[in-house]
């Protein structure tokens, strides 16, 4: 096989492998999107159905300062 040959067969090895490759993306894409799909819509449900996260509580950093009250006297 000439050094042409040898190039070319090597580049459709890779080419083959990259499909593969590119096959199994494509069908972990589609199960991750499946995924979120069924996700997003038990949220969807869940807030339709009228159910509500707590509102968090507010860390220090977005506590309002306490204003001291002014000395009586």
């Amino acid at each position: 096989m000439t050094d042409q040959q040898q190039h070319l067969s090597e580049l459709i090895e890779q080419r083959n492998m990259i499909a593969k490759q590119l096959e199994s993306l494509q069908e972990e894409g589609s199960r991750i999107r499946e995924l979120f799909l069924k996700t997003q819509g038990a949220i969807e449900y869940l807030e339709a159905t009228g159910v509500e996260l707590p509102e968090p509580e507010p860390t220090e950093e977005e506590a309002p300062a306490e204003e001291e009250a002014p000395a009586e006297g």
